[in-house]
Order: C-alpha cells, then structure tokens, then sequence
C-alpha cells in the first residue's frame, strides 16, 4: 500500500488503456464498488501489542484510485461500536459526507453503507469523524491518481502520521483536560474541566466562552507574544507512528538506483503538528492538500492535522539510504520511514532528535511561499465573514466566534456566491481549520493578500489571522471545525450552512 514501483505504474498505465477499450459492460463490471471494512486490528509498537481500529480495503490500509475510477466503496463497520467515515478532501454529496447526523447517523455494528460519486484526485485520507475513534488509528489514505502519475517515471511512496497512547482515548482527554497530559501547555499552569470523549452530537452541554485575556493582544504571530507563552503540546503521546511503525521498526522502502520519488504525507495524528525532514535528499514540494503549488525547493516542511504535502525527490545514482523523518514540534520526538537501494546498510535511527524542533510557521512564512497552480478565478466578493478563534488551556475549552458546537451560529452563505472567511486566532494554539464539502484558496496572511496555496485544511497560528477565498457549493450544513481532535471535542466547531441561490 505504501510503495509503488515504476514497473507497478507501467503495468497500471497499460491496464488503463487496455481498459479504455473495453465494451461497456465489460466496464460495468470492472467498475464493481471496493470493499472497506472499519475494523479492529492488532499493532506492534515497540515491542508491545496495541489494539486499534483501521479501515481495511482490497490491498490493505486505506485505498488507491486510478483516473477516471469513480469512488464506488461499500464501507461496513465491522467494529463493536457506531461509526462514519468522513472522506478527507474529497467533495462527495452532502448526504456521502460522513458526519454524525448531518444528515445521516451513524453506521451501527454490522451495517454496510454505500457510496459513490467522482473522487478529486491528489494526496487525500479517510477518518472516522468520532473524535474519540479517530484518537484510536481509525484512519487511513486515500490517494487518487490523476493520469500524469500513472505515465511518470516515478515511485509513489506514503507516509501516513499519527501520534497514539495506550490509554483509551476517553483518559487521554480526561487528563489533557486535567492539565496532566504531560506536554507543554501542562506545564504552563493548565487546570481544566472534563472534556467529553462522545460524537460530536454530543457537545452541546459545553457552556461557551469568550476570547479571555487575549482578547486585546495585537497580531504578529510569534512565540511569547505580549509576554505570554504559546502552548505547542498539550499531550506527550506514548508514541508517534509512521505508517503504523515507529523508529525502532521503521518502514524500510526499496527503491532503485537514481530514482525519482513522488512521497505522499498525511498528518493523521490527533493533536500533534510535525516537521517533514528528507535530510540529504533534496526536496521540492509540488502540491499541498491535493492541490498542485509551484515547485518550492528544501528539505524541511511543518505539516498541521488534517495537512498533506507531496514532495518529489531525485536520488542520486548511487546506493544508500535516506531517512524521511517527521519530528513533533516543539519536542524531540520523531518517527519516519527508510528510503534504501537494495544492500544498503541500514542504520539504526534514535526517537529522540538532538534537539528540539521549534513551533511550526508561526511567522506564517511556509504558507506564503505557496503559490497555487490552477488558482480561484478572480471575481468580486459577495460576502466576507469573520470567525474568532478562542479559548484557553484554563479552563481547556475551545470555541468559534466565543461558543461551542451546541451553541453555534452558523456560517451563512448562498450556493455560487465568492465568499472570503477570516479566521482570527486570539488563543496562544495554533488551530487547524478544516472546511468540509469545499477546497479554497490562501488570499491573506496578517492582512496581506497573496495568492496562496488550494487547500481545505489551513492551519492559524496563535494571534494570526488567516483569509481564504472559496465558492460556496451545495445548499446544504457543511462543518467547519478545528482539526486538533482534543480542541474538537470540547466544541471547536461550527457549521458552514449553504443556501440555495435565489
């Protein structure tokens, strides 16, 4: 699932044009619906068995797409509990969107539900939209192919992040809100209420708050900002996965002899940003989200919840290995995969980095260096919303435009209509914010346009404000959330509600 060779995208180029050619009943039954089973399964993290959720397709962990290949999946929740699966930047119908009782309810144990509509290609991934699931490694990738990766000479590689606990994620919220969670908002004092590790139906008895004492501080997006710190982790994870390994046993990915790799990375975890290191392996970033920017060149990328980048690397001719490892900011904590040529020595790589990783863009300077391809369309603005982001690590409670999930009011707008929403970050975290059923484009940084990067989740940094240009799609509730699941869970969401055009 992780790795495809060149041979593997020439044989699939082939099928693809033998299938091009095939009657039309031929093709209905090639065009069978994918099976996807939202299961327990049993992992080997260091050493210890873990029991975690998944979501299993024909050739394993998450799916793979060709061009043109509807996504056609019967998904059965084969878990003792309720479940959905929210399609992460796809744009399915409403109905197909996969959120608690907006507007279908959960799948209960045994059900199968089916679904079908035209996937957008690009790097995209799969998660159950229960907090306290997605917490438990109910996720996995859903990479569409668009024709130009089947006919390029490369190798497609997936990094898939998470950060995991043995603890059951009910405790695990219990202590964040506890303020015992061990990471550095703990050490800054936090003392906080329960927060409910339910569906999101479930939210509604948090009372709301304002923005606190943040509320008069000036933009600027740097750490310590008006003499107050910022708080980067409020949980220390008993581990951080790639592709379900940590360093101890990492993902050893064979490649050949100056090759080229397009490496696909998606930030699954919970509550954790990472840095993507490719280390003496050259590095271009060429899309984010899914969506194509031009080519910025490195070797270190942050990457928020809910983010995905693909950079394409070109391996000298020679032999070697080349860790990509993605390391916690904030801390030294770090995971990763191996890329080797068949014989190369593989050395054994430390979990903790030398030093710790800073915060990840609070400058805002990664965001403006990413210039769509394939921009908006210019057309005047028919209307533009403010959404404040609040809350506090004491009491730990956050909110959009000061309430909670139960106490919303929601994002209005008309099917068609050019909106511009801009989400100002009063807290000391930076938020995540993912919109469902839409892609948008970056237009402001701190109150400068740019012409920024496509995305669907963009991440705000403390006292940082963040514009993003979209076209309001179906008449229907879309989510509006914040994609740190601890942030979810205590009511960071909202409802963006579309309109039929008049």
């Amino acid at each position: 699932m992780n790795s495809l060779s060149r041979r593997g995208f020439l044989a699939a180029s082939t099928a693809a044009l033998a299938a091009a050619h095939l009657p039309r009943a031929a093709m209905a039954q090639a065009a069978a619906p994918l099976a996807l089973s939202a299961a327990s399964r049993t992992l080997d993290i260091d050493g210890r068995a873990a029991r975690v959720f998944g979501l299993a397709g024909p050739a394993g962990q998450g799916l793979v797409l060709d061009p043109g290949q509807r996504f056609r999946v019967d998904l059965t929740n084969d878990l003792d509990v309720g479940t959905i699966i929210h399609w992460h930047g796809q744009i399915p119908p409403n109905a197909q969107d996969g959120v608690p009782e907006i507007p279908l309810p959960l799948l209960a144990p045994g059900e199968t539900r089916s679904y079908d509509f035209e996937p957008r290609p690009g790097t995209h991934w799969m998660h159950s939209h229960v907090p306290i699931q997605e917490m438990q490694l109910l996720a996995a990738p859903l990479i569409v192919r668009a024709p130009e990766d089947i006919v390029a000479d490369r190798q497609e590689v997936v990094m898939f992040l998470h950060d995991f606990s043995f603890k059951a994620p009910e405790e695990v919220l219990a202590e964040i809100s506890d303020g015992n969670g061990g990471g550095h908002g703990a050490a800054h004092g936090a003392g906080m209420p329960p927060a409910p590790g339910t569906p999101m139906g479930g939210m509604g008895a948090m009372r709301g708050m304002g923005h606190g004492a943040m509320g008069g501080m000036p933009m600027g997006g740097m750490p310590g900002m008006g003499g107050m710190a910022m708080d980067l982790n409020d949980y220390d994870w008993d581990a951080y996965l790639a592709n379900d390994r940590t360093l101890s046993d990492p993902e050893v990915v064979r490649i050949e002899r100056g090759g080229r790799i397009r490496l696909r990375v998606i930030n699954a975890a919970a509550a954790t940003v990472f840095w993507i290191d490719t280390g003496a392996a050259q590095a271009d970033l060429v899309a984010v989200d899914g969506h194509a920017v031009q080519p910025l060149p490195g070797t270190r990328f942050g990457l928020a919840m809910g983010q995905r980048l693909d950079l394409e690397i070109d391996l000298p001719n020679q032999g070697g290995a080349w860790p990509i490892l993605a390391q916690r900011e904030g801390g030294r904590e770090r995971t990763g995969l191996i890329l080797a040529t068949s014989g190369a020595e593989i050395r054994r790589l430390d979990a903790m980095a030398e030093s710790e990783a800073p915060a990840f863009d609070t400058d805002l300077a990664q965001e403006s260096r990413l210039i769509a391809q394939g921009a908006l369309p210019d057309r005047p603005v028919d209307r533009s919303q403010m959404l404040m982001l609040g809350g506090a690590m004491q009491p730990y409670l956050w909110t959009i435009n000061g309430a909670v999930w139960g106490q919303r009011q929601p994002i209005t707008a008309r099917s068609g209509e050019r909106v511009v929403l801009s989400f100002h970050n009063m807290s000391m975290m930076g938020h995540p914010m993912h919109l469902h059923g839409h892609a948008f484009q970056v237009v402001g940084l701190n109150g400068h346009r740019v012409a920024g990067a496509l995305r669907d989740t963009v991440h705000v940094p403390p006292m940082s404000m963040v514009d993003v240009a979209l076209d309001a799609g179906e008449a229907a509730r879309w989510m509006l959330h914040c994609h740190h699941m601890p942030h979810l869970a205590t009511g960071m969401m909202t409802e963006f509600a579309v309109t039929a055009s008049a």
